[in-house]
């Protein structure tokens, strides 16, 4: 598994609107921050499943003098999406169009469990609804982007992308596949103006996090604001540097990776890659 080159030619990054396409947006992390960036003048396309969790956050951005879009889709329907984009392209028309987009919505196992013990389908449920809704979605936006020049691209990961997991299988495989798709896509249109970023929120105190058994005791949680900062840090340019690499809400800030920045490219660091013995190691 190769990673992006830190050489690789840098597309210089244009004017991109302050406009944004939040999934996931009804509640949780992704409510959280579609409210951070309406705060910080973007106007907002707002994206779930269920319409009235969407119209209350829109509410609440529109309080902040937001401009907003609400699309109503189910994101692992091909129809739902490209309608549900072009609903906010063309709300958001007038501001530029999207400028970022935020694949935020996601879910995890219903138990948990080893895979043996799990339901393969509830597996498979997990994995379909957090790679195929971000690739239709990106699908959906990517071409409105790089006609205008480039965009930001944001994956809301997990460390789950990169370590294993004694559970939640369909959630591992997942995350670990959103990390290649960052990858790519800084791969294949990083000379295009297009920016892409891997962001773990750590683990943040949501509806979905309070059913894991696993999180049962824990004490210290996330704050929602380390998650805004980097959101708000990666739509305003500050960590393009960084495109096509992994961060860490609740252990990096913008300033720490703008330090580190150096280091993570000449290492090629915070990228999904297979570990080697050496320079002789003939699996490279």
């Amino acid at each position: 598994m190769t990673a992006a080159s830190p050489d690789a030619p840098a597309h210089p990054t244009p004017d991109i609107p302050r406009t944004a396409l939040v999934t996931g947006a009804g509640r949780g992390i992704g409510r959280e921050i579609a409210l951070a960036l309406a705060r910080d003048g973007y106007a907002l396309g707002l994206v779930a499943r269920t319409r009235e969790r969407l119209e209350e956050v829109a509410e609440e951005a529109r309080a902040l003098g937001a401009p907003v879009t609400v699309a109503a889709a189910d994101l692992v329907d091909a129809t739902a999406v490209a309608d549900a984009v072009a609903r906010v392209e063309a709300g958001l028309a007038t501001d530029g169009g999207i400028g970022l987009l935020v694949n935020n919505a996601g879910v995890i196992e219903r138990a948990e469990l080893p895979f043996a013990a799990d339901d393969v389908e509830d597996v498979w449920r997990v994995v379909e609804t957090n790679v195929r809704g971000p690739l239709l979605v990106t699908h959906a936006v990517l071409p409105g982007m790089l006609a205008r020049g480039g965009g930001r691209v944001l994956n809301i990961n997990s460390g789950a992308g990169h370590r294993a997991m004694e559970s939640y299988t369909g959630y591992a495989i997942s995350k670990g596949a959103l990390a290649r798709f960052t990858t790519q896509l800084h791969r294949q249109y990083g000379d295009a103006g297009l920016r892409v970023l891997d962001l773990a929120p750590g683990v943040v105190a949501t509806d979905m996090t309070a059913a894991m058994p696993v999180h049962a005791d824990r004490t210290q949680w996330t704050s929602p604001q380390d998650v805004a900062a980097l959101v708000l840090g990666f739509a305003a340019g500050d960590l393009d540097t960084l495109s096509g690499r992994f961060v860490r809400a609740g252990a990096d800030t913008v300033a720490s990776l703008r330090e580190h920045a150096g280091a993570i490219l000449a290492t090629d660091a915070r990228t999904l890659r297979l570990a080697t013995w050496g320079a002789d190691d003939p699996a490279v």
